[in-house]
Formats: structure tokens, C-alpha cells, sequence
């Protein structure tokens, strides 16, 4: 996710998160060596603390009970992201998983465990019903969508279909229940509660359309099918698109070839689009609340993409 400038307002309390999500993982030496490849970009972003966090300076909140509620998404967040090593594991996927490997994939897989509890601990300091009810829907989304791929890149609709349910379950999930907690926090009514998840689910599609877009070859090399190929795809049925797509591995210079075919025929610009539309209704959803720098500080989140 691009990343606009912090507010001001919000980096004493984005400091305390990040405080006490160090504090229940760096005494566990396994998990902090386990999870450190993951645990250095997303302390640096804390997106889904971010949007929790001026959800909540919209109304009037508990800082105990926001400040835990902001852990538990971010922790949340981490468990997917070991959890997301072994689905999107090339090597597993063709069936050829030596003993290491393996073993590096339980490690993967009790990390994510260890992680989820720690943020199933950090919602019981934050004891809402409505808190761990959007908590846990975004965890049963997760799991929906790291079990549901997009299996190939035609039918068109097919595909498509396939990658806005992944995104959604696997990206604006978070997004979405991060928004609604802060705004259980900061006292909000049901409309204002499921507006605010409305606005962080859209801000989230936005957010993992415009990164894909960012990590194509990556996700090429990786065999993962992304918005902007299925567009190509769409324009242009390639046949050099398909015959690449179908090898067992793609060298560097056939990903620089795709990704400029895919360039070509527009659907990197497709994708950017369809950001910049759910970006605008992710501010449209914003005009139920007063003015404020809350207010002013989560659109700038969404108009970054547009």
C-alpha cells in the first residue's frame, strides 16, 4: 500500500501499538525469528492500525480498548501473511517439497497459529461483542480466500469473479473489520459502524489493486493471476501470453517480455482504474461524518489511488 504521510495526531498511539505488539512477540525468540521477514514491512506500513486508529478519532473512544483492538488487526494481519507462505508456495503447488522445505512450512504454519492467538488475546483486552464479531468474520474471510485461487485467466468473468472474491476476502477483510472496530471504539451508531466497514473494504480492493499492479512480475514468476493479466488477457488473447503462463517456471526475461505485452494492451491501466473506482467509493462512503481530521486523514488514504 502507498503511504501518505502518518497524521500527526495519531503517531502517539501508533507508537503504543506497535509497543505492544513487540512486547507479546520478542520474548518468543522461535515466533520473532519465524515471522521476521514479515514482521519488518508491516510494523513499517500498520495500514490496518492506521484506519483503526482515525476510525475511532471520528466519534469519542477508550484509548485501552482501541489501542489492543488496533494490535489485534495488525496481528492478524501477520498470521495471514505466514499463512499466505504456504498457499502461495510454488514449490508446493507442483508437488515437489523437500524434507527442509517442509519443515520450513510447519515453522510457517505454528508461527501463523502462535499469531493468531496472541491477536485472539489482544481482542479480549478489547472485550466488544461487535469488536470480535468483525474480527472474527475477517478471519473466516481470510480463510475463505487463501482457499479459493484464481484457478486461470479465461473466462474472463470467471477470472475476474475469482480475483475481486480473493481481494476481498484476503485484503479488504482486514480493512473493513479495522474500520469497524475503531468505530465501535469511538462510540459510533450501527449506520456509522457498517458505513466505516464499507469505506475500509473499498479502501482495501483499492489497496490490493494497486499493489498488484506493483508486485506483476513478482507474481508472475510466482504463478499468481492478478488483475492486470487477467485484463490482458481480455484485450489481447495473446498466444505467447498463454504459452509463457503454462511453463513451470518463467525466467526473468520472459517476466520483462509479459509484463510489457501486458503494458501493452492496457491492462496495467485496467487495473488502475478499477482502483481509482473503488477509491471513489470508499470516499463517497465518508460524507456521512462531520468534518475533522479523521475525516480529511481517511480519505487522503483513498485518494492516493486515484
Amino acid at each position: 500500500m502507498i503511504t501518505p504521510p502518518i497524521p500527526p495526531f495519531i503517531l502517539a498511539e501508533l507508537a503504543r501499538v506497535d509497543m505492544i505488539i513487540r512486547e507479546r512477540i520478542e520474548p518468543q525468540t522461535v515466533v520473532l525469528r519465524a515471522a521476521s521477514h514479515h514482521l519488518v514491512d508491516a510494523r513499517a506500513a500498520q495500514q490496518r492500525a492506521i484506519v483503526t486508529l482515525l476510525a475511532a478519532h471520528l466519534g469519542r473512544y477508550d484509548t485501552d480498548q482501541l489501542l489492543h483492538a488496533a494490535a489485534a488487526i495488525e496481528l492478524l494481519h501477520l498470521a495471514s501473511l505466514m499463512h499466505d507462505d504456504l498457499i502461495d508456495d510454488a514449490e508446493r503447488r507442483r508437488g515437489m517439497v523437500p524434507m527442509q522445505q517442509r519443515w520450513s512450512s510447519d515453522v510457517a504454519l505454528m508461527t501463523g497459529d502462535y499469531l493468531l492467538a496472541l491477536a485472539a488475546s489482544e481482542m479480549a483486552l478489547a472485550p466488544d461483542p461487535r469488536i470480535i464479531a468483525s474480527f472474527s468474520q475477517a478471519l473466516m474471510a481470510i480463510c475463505e480466500g487463501q482457499l479459493a485461487p484464481v484457478m486461470d485467466v479465461v473466462p474472463f468473468q470467471i477470472a475476474l469473479d475469482q480475483y475481486l472474491f480473493k481481494i476481498g476476502s484476503r485484503s479488504a477483510a482486514l480493512f473493513e473489520a479495522g474500520c469497524k472496530a475503531g468505530m465501535v471504539c469511538g462510540g459510533g451508531t450501527v449506520q456509522q459502524i457498517e458505513t466505516l466497514g464499507h469505506f475500509g473494504y473499498d479502501l482495501g480492493l483499492a489497496s490490493a489493486m494497486s499493489g498488484d499492479v506493483q508486485t506483476l512480475a513478482s507474481d508472475l514468476r510466482r504463478g499468481i493471476i492478478t488483475m492486470p493479466l487477467i485484463y490482458a488477457m481480455e484485450a489481447s488473447a495473446a498466444p505467447e501470453l498463454r504459452a509463457v503462463l503454462d511453463q513451470n517456471e518463467i525466467d526473468k526475461d520472459q517476466v520483462d517480455e509479459v509484463v510489457a505485452k501486458i503494458q501493452h494492451v492496457g491492462g496495467v491501466q485496467q487495473a488502475l482504474e478499477q482502483a481509482n473506482t473503488a477509491a471513489r467509493r470508499a470516499v463517497s462512503h465518508l460524507e456521512l461524518f462531520a468534518n475533522s481530521p479523521a475525516k480529511e486523514a481517511l480519505a487522503d488514504l483513498a485518494n492516493q489511488y486515484m
